[in-house]
């Protein structure tokens, strides 16, 4: 599990592509020899399984749905990603359960400086903006950040939220460079989903998925 808070950014040094799958190479100052092989770090808000320890980074694998479903498949070597190391038990939880399963894409459509931050607009396909409320949780890019504003969630078509940029979040993640146009992972709260679920099941209708 994560947090949503990202602890450094990271540079791919390499996206080798395999038949169905991919080996993805990452370079960072995080400290990743502390997570052992086979441990889990989020890329991008993608939970991943290190495979590998490198002089400068780690590798991971990356399968198939993955590439496809998330903004990794998109990346080459040069490319800024976010990094999260998964939460001990122990940790504190500073943003919102994040579970590194990403539900789908979205586009920033929108930037609008304040004194010391920015307004970000994000365009979201219709089947998960009714997960998205203002003033909840949502992960862009494996950042927790507040939603401000929602479009009509009743709409069938891509809708869009607002999300408010402080300055750590701007200095700090790849949201700080994301141009108008930049593809981002959205993972949606999960009590959300489960929450829906539920109350489907309970009132017999078919269970919907995101």
């Amino acid at each position: 599990m994560f947090t949503g808070i990202i602890e450094h950014t990271g540079e791919v040094t390499m996206l080798q592509r395999l038949g169905d799958s991919a080996r993805l190479g990452i370079r960072t100052s995080l400290p990743v020899r502390g997570t052992a092989l086979g441990g889990s770090i989020a890329v991008s808000g993608v939970c991943l399984t290190v495979t590998e320890h490198t002089a400068d980074g780690f590798i991971a694998d990356v399968m198939a749905e993955t590439l496809t479903r998330t903004t990794l498949g998109d990346l080459e070597p040069g490319s800024r990603v976010n990094l999260e190391r998964a939460m001990p038990a122990t940790g504190r939880l500073d943003g919102h359960i994040v579970q590194g399963h990403v539900d789908g894409t979205g586009t920033v459509v929108d930037r609008r400086p304040g004194d010391r931050w920015e307004l970000v607009r994000v365009r979201v396909p219709g089947r998960l903006i009714r997960y998205v409320a203002p003033k909840g949780s949502i992960a862009v890019d494996g950042t927790s950040l507040t939603v401000v504003e929602v479009d009509d969630p009743t709409a069938d078509t891509e809708s869009s939220f607002t999300v408010a940029l402080i300055p750590e979040t701007l200095t700090r993640t790849t949201l700080g460079t994301a141009e108008v146009g930049t593809k981002v992972n959205l993972e949606v709260d999960v009590i959300a989903k489960y929450v829906e679920r539920l109350t489907a099941t309970r009132a017999g209708r078919p269970e919907v998925v995101a």
